[in-house]
């Protein structure tokens, strides 16, 4: 399979786009007209394919329903000044998916199809890219294992499907975070490094916990001596110290994020050193004593960057900043790059042509 031709299109005769207030999207329950779908059966990929977005049939012993093997991805397209849709540094979705299916035990799933999979979608459902600054069409691709069988082993058939969603801006305000000493997110050795389902799941209850306390995500801590920093809830994360940025190591309980890379090398562009290291909260509450802590953010593909006001820590408050402006222009330089309004010197934009 070398082209879009190769990918069988079912089209809706009923789009639902006309009835979309693209200036007030709800978060997570507006889905496009089309979903793109293929199975993983005797030992290979088959049958890709564009269907109208409909409930699957999943039978009540699904492996995945059992067992846990689901892992997905998360990343967005856009739309350039000249009307045309763009993907984000995609080729990186595909590697880490792959990276997650390993982990899981899952069949690895061809980059091309990958790729073609989502320009074929979000070029039929380009009518739902929102134009709004700050906005863009989410996209979900995933993976589960729909064999049913009651045995713990891997499944033999999965599918992978590719759905997608408006979404506006995610955070509005700085954020609180709550720094977690009971539960943990992950450990060495565990699913932490894969974007694993169950990674997710375990994590919803500290995150309502954390709500009920008046913040807005968890800062998650090591498993061992729950004393360095790994990651926000739904994002990596990174300090300004005495004018250097630092964020936590990828020590196999940190996912590898790809706004966390982009960060990282447009911060290095700026003229910014960035130091990849363990990261002691301990650390974190000296610099913001001595006043060393200038800022904070969240990176990651939903909420791109988000502006750190504070973290709870039992009961301390550790002020982080009340600005971001090196947040801010790494931001202002990551939309700009998105959008196609800044020159995509990293070459991370992929411009959608099914032709390809």
């Amino acid at each position: 399979m070398t082209s879009s031709d190769s990918i069988k299109i079912n089209k809706t005769q009923n789009s639902r786009v006309a009835g979309v207030d693209f200036d007030n999207i709800p978060l997570g329950r507006t889905f496009t007209d089309h979903m793109f779908i293929c199975e993983f059966v005797d030992g290979a990929w088959k049958n890709p394919r564009i269907e109208p977005l409909e409930k699957i049939p999943t039978h009540p012993a699904a492996m995945a329903l059992h067992y846990g093997q689901a892992i997905f991805e998360g990343m967005k397209a856009t739309m350039d000044p000249g009307g045309n849709p763009l993907l984000f540094r995609p080729e990186q979705n595909a590697a880490r998916l792959n990276f997650s299916a390993r982990r899981m035990g899952m069949p690895e799933l061809p980059e091309y199809l990958f790729i073609q999979g989502l320009k074929v979608l979000v070029e039929l459902e380009r009518n739902w890219i929102p134009k709004k600054e700050g906005s863009a069409l989410y996209l979900r691709p995933f993976m589960y294992a729909d064999e049913p069988f009651i045995g713990m082993r891997a499944a033999t058939t999965y599918k992978f499907i590719i759905i997608a969603s408006p979404a506006g801006p995610f955070f509005s305000k700085r954020i609180k975070l709550w720094a977690e000493k009971k539960f943990i997110r992950a450990a060495e050795g565990g699913t932490g490094e894969a974007k694993a389902a169950g990674n997710y799941a375990a994590a919803i209850r500290p995150t309502e916990i954390a709500k009920s306390k008046g913040y807005d995500q968890v800062l998650w801590l090591d498993s061992l001596e729950r004393n360095y920093i790994q990651e926000v809830g739904t994002m990596n994360i990174f300090f300004k110290i005495n004018g250097s940025f630092i964020t936590p190591e990828l020590d196999g309980a940190v996912l590898n994020g790809i706004t966390r890379l982009s960060v990282i090398t447009i911060l290095k562009d700026e003229g910014f050193e960035v130091t990849e290291r363990k990261i002691s909260i301990d650390e974190i509450i000296e610099a913001s004593r001595d006043g060393s802590l200038e800022e904070a953010f969240g990176t990651g593909t939903a909420v791109g960057i988000a502006y750190i006001q504070e973290i709870g820590y039992g009961a301390s408050t550790i002020q982080v900043s009340d600005s971001s402006p090196i947040g801010e222009k790494v931001n202002t330089i990551l939309n700009g790059i998105k959008t196609g309004k800044l020159e995509d010197r990293f070459n991370w934009m992929v411009k959608i042509d099914t032709n390809d």
